[in-house]
């Protein structure tokens, strides 16, 4: 059983940074892909970022939309897996959540662990 912990949102202005972190309290992180899902209000939660488990040399995917400006990485020795966030826009504001899983996928049924997410709000 794993238990993942996200924190890090917040609020800022576009163009502003933010870091979310992803902790497995319970559980190796490192065994299983861990992606980030992005919902905003009154949409689907869909795939932002992934990173795969450690076996595959931790290969990472974006959506095209924040491609150059996010950061998915893991930190094996605190568990933990983050999201650097930069130059953000209005339209990344949302909850955020780390899932993990298998491998990586676009797919929420793909996903056997979730966090409680995290607020980012991005102001103009």
């Amino acid at each position: 059983q794993v238990q993942l912990v996200e924190s890090g949102g917040g609020s800022v202005q576009a163009g502003g940074s933010l870091r979310l972190s992803c902790l497995a309290s319970r559980g190796t992180l490192s065994a299983f892909g861990v992606a980030w899902f992005r919902q905003a209000p009154g949409t689907e939660r869909k795939f932002v970022s992934g990173i795969t488990r450690m076996l595959y040399s931790s290969f990472t995917r974006y959506v095209d939309s924040v491609e150059g400006r996010f950061t998915i990485s893991r930190d094996n020795t605190k568990n933990t897996v983050y999201l650097e966030m930069k130059n953000l826009k209005p339209e990344d504001t949302g909850v955020y959540y780390c899932a993990a899983g298998a491998d990586i996928s676009s797919y929420i049924k793909d996903y056997l662990y979730w966090g409680q997410g995290t607020q980012v709000t991005v102001s103009s």
